[in-house]
């Protein structure tokens, strides 16, 4: 039988109804290390309140239920004094009241996610990233324990910081490890504080897709080039291949085929798509022709390594790894002014320009949604809305002339 702590200004309703009403709780017995009991006298039925260590140096608070001041228990939400003892215990150390089942916390849930993407081979980073952004108080906080009301200030903060696009992909990280943390346990049951507070930003998509010209993207090129030549070898990966810069990042030597005129790259397979099977899928490989030039630089670079090894490596020998932007956003930055470009682009617009320069010269969608590996409806939603401002002198080709134009000699022609 669970051991009963005792407390004789607690324990019964004619001790604690001598007690003078104030907000703040009255201490209550210890229940475990870590844990304790207390009781906040109210003008009706008072309410129980855990107190429990986060396990990081500082205490977490919740009310647990009434207290049965004037009306009868019910043993769910009108407690004894004996039975908010186990329900107390139950909240703070598991269902089976074991000390090795403490409440969640949001730090706990992202390391766990972290942990999950790894097995699945997917980007650890997206467990890290949030991690980055949230206050110290957020991230000791039982996930249990979350409202809508918080998460969306700190959501609403960061305007003004970060793109809405970028935002929502932070929310959406943040989302997934609180979603796995209430699937492993059953005492959260506050999804709606993160499904309401962490909502996606209205009209955040529009803003991402920044497309260049090709003049551009030569100077972007060649200006990364200048900075650092495995840096500028990258980025004219991405601007001739319009991977991401994910799949460059997993490029093997072998994955080079150096034919003479019709030079390839076996580019690895993005794990986009929410899929279980990630392994699997970034495992596969797609064919990407190159240019001859690049090809040559690729094979140079590549010299003296094994099939088995990267392809592209940083300037210090490293690879650019799961997250390359982290290693390369501030030489893109220094590109983008340099060459006079608007701040919000970002390596992500040699992808976005490479899709729009194939539907412009007329190869076919699903050529192009092949060579880029994503879908047709992805392309046909994405870009559609931008081809438009660059086909200006295609389509106008098209037009309806009532008259013919000025300076033409018109004959007509005999009945």
């Amino acid at each position: 039988m669970a051991r009963k702590h005792r407390d004789s200004s607690l324990e019964s309703r004619t001790a604690r109804l001598k007690l003078a009403v104030r907000r703040k709780p009255y201490s209550g017995p210890s229940l475990a290390r870590g844990v304790a009991l207390l009781y906040r006298r109210n003008r009706g039925n008072g309410s129980w309140v855990l107190k429990a260590s986060d396990g990081h140096g500082k205490y977490w608070t919740k009310a647990i239920g009434q207290s049965d001041d004037f009306d009868e228990s019910n043993g769910s939400t009108i407690l004894t004094f004996f039975e908010a003892q186990d329900q107390a215990k139950k909240l703070a150390r598991g269902d089976d009241g074991s000390t090795g089942s403490a409440p969640i916390t949001v730090d706990t849930a992202l390391k766990d996610y972290r942990r999950d993407l790894e097995a699945r081979a997917a980007n650890p980073y997206n467990a890290d990233w949030p991690r980055l952004h949230l206050t110290s108080v957020l991230l000791a906080k039982p996930v249990a324990l979350l409202t809508a009301t918080e998460l969306k200030k700190w959501r609403d903060g960061l305007l003004g910081a970060m793109a809405p696009s970028t935002i929502n992909r932070l929310c959406g990280c943040l989302c997934a490890a609180l979603e796995q943390a209430s699937q492993h346990d059953k005492r959260i049951q506050n999804r709606n504080a993160w499904e309401i507070g962490l909502a996606g930003l209205p009209d955040a998509q529009e803003v991402r897709n920044v497309i260049i010209s090709d003049d551009k993207v030569r100077e972007f090129v060649g200006s990364a080039y200048g900075l650092d030549h495995e840096f500028g070898l990258l980025t004219d990966t991405l601007a001739i291949t319009g991977a991401r810069p994910s799949q460059a990042a997993r490029l093997r030597v072998e994955d080079l085929h150096d034919h003479p005129v019709r030079p390839k790259l076996a580019m690895p397979k993005s794990g986009k798509g929410g899929s279980r099977s990630r392994s699997a899928k970034k495992a596969e490989r797609y064919s990407v022709p190159i240019t001859v030039q690049l090809a040559a630089k690729l094979k140079a670079a590549a010299k003296g390594r094994a099939d088995n090894e990267p392809l592209l490596l940083q300037s210090d020998g490293s690879p650019w790894g799961d997250n390359p932007g982290q290693a390369y956003h501030r030489r893109v930055d220094k590109v983008v002014t340099a060459i006079g470009l608007p701040s919000e682009v970002t390596m992500y617009a040699l992808r976005h320009s490479s899709i729009v320069r194939a539907l412009l010269l007329n190869v076919p969608i699903r050529l192009v949604a092949s060579l880029h590996n994503t879908s047709v409806a992805m392309i046909e939603r994405t870009y559609s809305k931008y081809i438009t401002e660059h086909t200006d002198d295609i389509s106008r080709k098209a037009l309806l002339q009532h008259e013919p134009p000025s300076g033409e000699n018109v004959v007509a022609l005999a009945r």
